[in-house]
């Protein structure tokens, strides 16, 4: 499998509006980070889109528009589902075999859609909009997108439950607070593990970096990535070579190979 990191910003992204800090100001291209998203190419080249933030169409042109077969949600924050209307250029090139995007959240993601693009869903559609079929998932219940055998595992996003994804040996985490210990147990031991780690201070819904790590030392994968990072997480240049061996700081764009 590989994994393209799309974005690997917070809610803010990074440069951050109206800063001037160190971070904002770098001209090291790994510093500029777009909000958090992923693409999981299957052994089978299949396609699976990790959340669809705001920054989906400038994320896919700089991935050169790869096609989407499938997308999963982790929940329905703005800055994970606000891009999903610009998936209608993928709906569009679907045929009819293919039927509609499929795309899979829990049922508080999935109530979200349909506030939020109330226009998608319905009987008479005006032409061009994007039509989805939506599937919901169940923490600790595997489902199949695209052919892929996908385990939500439930996550703690400050007082929310949301999901994490364990997809063969990729275990993919965002916006964490805390995991519950049945999930790590479930990620115990996984080839890869992609985790948050906001800031260097503790933030009360997402994990900082002393947390991060701490997961990462339980977890115990060959190799980590760290994601929804804002610039308080310092230069890349700077922060990535403090981290133990194996965990790295992703940045927009890397992709990297994950055993099947």
């Amino acid at each position: 499998m590989k994994l393209r990191f799309l974005g690997t910003g917070t809610s803010t992204g990074v440069p951050a509006l109206l800063c001037d800090c160190p971070v904002c100001r770098s001209d090291d291209p790994r510093d500029r980070r777009s909000r958090t998203s992923a693409l999981l190419t299957t052994p089978d080249g299949k396609n699976l889109l990790i959340d669809c933030g705001p920054d989906f169409r400038t994320q896919a042109l700089d991935a050169h528009s790869p096609k989407i077969d499938a997308l999963i949600i982790t929940h329905h924050h703005y800055d994970h589902v606000g891009g999903i209307d610009d998936l209608r250029p993928y709906c569009h090139h679907r045929t009819s075999a293919d039927g509609d995007m499929p795309v899979y959240g829990s049922r508080d993601v999935i109530d979200d859609i349909h506030r939020r693009l109330p226009y998608c869903f319905g009987d008479n559609l005006y032409p061009g909009v994007p039509t989805f079929d939506l599937h919901e998932i169940i923490p600790g219940k595997q489902f199949t997108a695209a052919g892929t055998k996908v385990m939500p595992i439930a996550v703690r996003h400050g007082e929310a439950t949301i999901c994490g994804f364990h997809i063969g040996s990729l275990g993919y985490i965002t916006d964490c607070s805390t995991l519950p210990d049945e999930s790590l147990t479930a990620l115990h031991g996984i080839d890869t593990l992609v985790i948050n780690a906001l800031r260097m201070k503790p933030h009360r819904s997402h994990m900082n970096l002393e947390q991060a790590l701490t997961v990462i030392r339980d977890v115990n994968p060959r190799r980590a990535w760290l994601i929804h990072m804002s610039h308080d997480i310092g230069l890349h240049s700077q922060t990535d070579i403090s981290l133990p061996q194996g965990v790295n700081l992703a940045y927009d764009g890397l992709v990297i190979e994950i055993p099947d």
